[in-house]
């Protein structure tokens, strides 16, 4: 089963996320801060990270700089609200494997999950 950790500030957004992917099979984690997603990823090592760009305290960038240093493995796709060139390339050079729009499209965020998934079975 692959394990999945989902990074928002917005827990209705993490909840309907976490709903739609363990009704897939997929065992999935919720963070709420850039902070929580490092311990998290530090303690339960999930395949692939959904992790959104503008949150409160520690931003979704900040958040990758630790997360890459963490685990190399680790997919990354951001996420955001917002379509900033600069963010994008940013997240690239630091090893986002992904970048994704809101308001999500489930179909389109499945996709890209079993896309960056795919590349390692």
């Amino acid at each position: 089963m692959h394990k999945i950790l989902v990074v928002d500030d917005e827990s209705d957004i993490c909840d309907f996320v976490k709903n739609f992917f363990q009704e897939r099979g997929y065992e999935v984690l919720i963070a709420l801060s850039g902070e929580d997603a490092i311990e998290l990823s530090r303690k339960e090592s999930p395949e692939l990270i959904l992790l959104d760009i503008k949150m409160k305290g520690m931003d979704g960038l900040a958040a990758l700089k630790h997360l890459r240093e963490i685990n190399k493995k680790q997919k990354v796709i951001m996420v955001t609200a917002t379509e900033d060139q600069n963010k994008m390339d940013e997240a690239s050079r630091q090893g986002a494997a992904d970048y994704i729009l809101k308001p999500l499209m489930l179909d389109y965020l499945e996709n890209a999950v079993e896309r960056n998934l795919g590349e390692d079975i």
